[in-house]
């Protein structure tokens, strides 16, 4: 059973189209037209050998369409090994059109190592033509008279194409005029020198050189606010008394609980004392007896003690009732 003319002409169009997308695919005639006509001499060979080495041909006869009509004199094998070492191609040579436009020195080799260093060789070379302004954080810096300063500062940098490979950001900039705030403000005798002349600030730190070694280069520093803070020197001197207090009432502590372990040690002393003197005491009845079961002492010496206990007794109790009779006549 034959099949429907109108059915047999679908489907031999959409054979024709399959392999029509097929043969376009590995030969991209539209693109090779584009190029002839701006005047960028490229075989159909070419094209098909990159589809080969999966480059995608559009990426690169576009941007060499174009440094061919700004007249760069740029070849296809420059920017083909530029995109296979993971480049931008495009932005490569839009950065490349912009310093001629600009008249900034700059080479492909050059452009393209900017560009696998990972930094924007474009947004570098817009940079140099139109310097960017940063604004630091506010840096809190102390005087020599005790007296906190916060300074914000405006530093306007413009791109050096020569350091930004190996060159350090903005980061290194920020960190740099921060330092030299503090350095600035640091030095002054009074906080009101620096309220006085903020832009002391500005050129000392301009003075440092602080973008050696960067990718920029800084064309000045500008001074935007400057308020006072703290007075730190009070506050470090309030922290130091009641440190000094502390460690005072901490040795008083100390010593007052040395002489309450002495005294308590003397206490003891006495109490040991006095159990051995009672303790003798107690042996002297027993002695006495010995002395005159033994016949070393007589009755008479025995009275005779006695006697002048009796008498030291009656002295030291007449002596204690007199005692505050005379205080209280004085």
């Amino acid at each position: 059973m034959g099949l429907d003319p109108i059915v047999s002409i679908l489907i031999i169009a959409v054979i024709v189209i399959i392999a029509l997308s097929v043969f376009l695919s590995f030969f991209p005639i539209m693109l090779w037209i584009s190029a002839l006509a701006s005047g960028v001499r490229i075989g159909i060979i070419t094209l098909v050998a990159m589809r080969l080495r999966r480059v995608v041909p559009s990426r690169i006869v576009n941007p060499l369409i174009k440094a061919t009509k700004a007249g760069l004199g740029l070849n296809i094998n420059q920017l083909e090994s530029h995109f296979l070492a993971g480049g931008n191609v495009d932005r490569v040579v839009n950065a490349l059109i912009a310093a001629q436009r600009a008249n900034i020195p700059l080479v492909f080799e050059r452009a393209a190592a900017i560009d696998l260093a990972g930094r924007d060789v474009l947004q570098a070379v817009q940079m140099s033509v139109n310097p960017r302004v940063i604004e630091t954080p506010t840096v809190a810096a102390v005087a020599k008279d005790g007296i906190e300063v916060k300074v914000k500062a405006r530093v306007t940098v413009r791109a050096n194409i020569e350091r930004l490979v190996g060159g350090a950001g903005e980061e290194t900039i920020i960190a740099r005029v921060g330092e030299g705030i503090v350095t600035t403000v640091g030095s002054a005798g009074s906080h009101k020198d620096v309220l006085e002349n903020p832009d002391m600030i500005s050129r000392t730190v301009l003075g440092k050189g602080l973008d050696a070694g960067t990718a920029f280069e800084i064309l000045s520093i500008d001074i935007a606010d400057v308020d006072v803070g703290k007075n730190i020197g009070a506050h470090l001197q309030t922290e130091q008394a009641e440190a000094d207090k502390r460690i005072a009432q901490a040795k008083a502590e100390e010593r007052r609980a040395m002489a309450v372990a002495q005294e308590q040690e003397m206490k003891a002393r006495v109490i040991e004392m006095r159990a051995k003197v009672v303790e003798s005491e107690s042996q002297v009845p027993v002695a006495m007896a010995e002395a005159l079961k033994n016949g070393k002492i007589g009755v008479m010496d025995y009275l005779n003690l006695k006697n002048l206990e009796s008498d030291t007794q009656m002295r030291n109790s007449i002596g204690k009732s007199d005692a505050p009779t005379e205080k209280n006549d004085n």
